[in-house]
C-alpha cells in the first residue's frame, strides 16, 4: 500500500483522484484501508493549506437572520433595545459577552465566530443594478 504524505498540490490532486476511485471500497479491505488513510492525509493537508476563514460576526448574524426569517425586532431579546440592535448591525457598537452568549444559545451561531473582531463597514454593496 504505497501511501505517502501530501506535500504539494500535485500530491493533493492525485490523492483526491485516488479517493474518488476508491469511494465504493468496502470497509476492512485493503482498498477500504487505503481510502481511510488517503482521506486522513487529505484532511490534514486541507486544514493546513486550504483553511476556510471564519465569517465576520455581523455577517454571520445577518445570515442567520435571513435563514431563520428574523426581523431586527426579533433580535432584541439577544442584543437589547431596537437602538442597540441597529448600532450592532451597523457596526457602531461591539457585541458584549452577554450578547455573544445569547446569540450563541438562541440563534446557534458558533461562539468562535461571534468573538472575532468585526470588519469595518466599507459601504460596498454587491449585486445591485444601476
Amino acid at each position: 500500500m504505497d501511501v505517502h504524505p501530501i506535500k504539494t498540490e500535485l500530491d493533493y490532486n492525485a490523492a483526491l483522484a485516488e479517493i474518488e476511485r476508491l469511494m465504493d471500497a468496502a470497509p476492512d479491505t485493503t482498498e477500504g484501508d487505503r481510502l481511510d488513510l488517503l482521506v486522513t492525509l487529505v484532511e490534514a493537508y486541507e486544514a493546513k493549506h486550504h483553511a476556510i476563514n471564519l465569517p465576520d460576526p455581523i455577517e454571520a448574524i445577518k445570515f442567520q437572520m435571513e435563514q431563520m426569517g428574523l426581523s431586527r425586532k426579533e433580535l432584541e431579546p439577544f442584543i437589547g433595545s431596537r437602538a442597540r440592535v441597529t448600532e450592532v448591525l451597523n457596526r457602531k457598537r461591539n457585541l458584549s459577552l452577554e450578547m455573544i452568549r445569547r446569540l450563541h444559545e438562541g440563534l446557534k451561531i458558533p461562539a468562535d465566530v461571534l468573538i472575532r473582531p468585526s470588519l469595518p463597514d466599507l459601504g460596498v454593496v454587491v449585486g445591485t443594478e444601476d
